[in-house]
């Protein structure tokens, strides 16, 4: 209780907690960034202070600094990177597709990708590797940032406004909504990564067959 009590709209640690986090789970993504900004809007649940805007906007820009840090790098050390963070196999897999889903959907990604397990920081290092039109991604993450900091708040209000007087059970109910629409959205990706996949592999089984009839013809 004393660790929540701490987190208040009053206390500096908070807002220092809402930068920190999310600027640096870009790069190391074990930090529970999402757990700190739904805890925030968990313990100030019943309060109608004005400066609970102000914790939103310092996680926005906690997440924004995050995915601009991770354009630098990716930019800067395109090959140690890609050493670093996409030489195993399962690693490979998410930078091609994190590469094809840019150049296919571009902002829209960007956006969503703060949604997607393991997602942010594969698209936004490749963002920087690929060197992906700067303006655009500024744009995209600052969009990203105010989205996911409003989004992660208002879930953790709704845990703490359903348990005023237990917060950690608010707080176990607001993370299970979060984890539950992050595996919704990853298993939505999923489904369409396959059907994509399928049609790719259609499309290339039926392509000799044209291509021979053309020539038959």
């Amino acid at each position: 209780m004393s660790a929540l009590a701490s987190l208040q709209v009053d206390s500096l640690l908070s807002y220092a907690a809402a930068i920190v986090f999310p600027a640096l789970d870009a790069v190391f993504p074990v930090l529970p960034s999402e757990t700190i900004i739904i805890t925030l809007g968990v313990v100030t649940a019943g309060s109608a202070d004005p400066r609970i805007a102000l914790l939103v906007a310092c996680a926005a820009a906690g997440a924004f600094l995050g995915d601009n840090l991770c354009y630098l790098l990716g930019s800067r050390f395109g090959p140690w990177i890609e050493r670093r963070f996409f030489q195993s196999e399962k690693g490979a897999k998410q930078r091609a597709w994190a590469v094809q889903s840019l150049e296919r959907y571009g902002i829209p990604l960007i956006i969503a990708c703060r949604f997607i397990p393991g997602g942010r920081t594969a698209v936004m290092l490749s963002c920087g590797i690929v060197r992906y039109d700067r303006r655009r991604f500024i744009i995209a993450t600052a969009i990203a940032g105010v989205i996911w900091a409003s989004y992660s708040f208002f879930i953790g209000r709704l845990g703490g406004k359903a348990f005023e007087d237990k917060p950690w059970a608010g707080l176990l109910l607001a993370l299970g909504i979060a984890i539950g629409i992050s595996m919704l959205i990853e298993l939505a990706r999923r489904i369409r990564s396959g059907r994509a996949r399928r049609r790719a592999e259609v499309s290339q089984a039926v392509a000799p067959g044209r291509a021979e009839t053309g020539v038959k013809g």
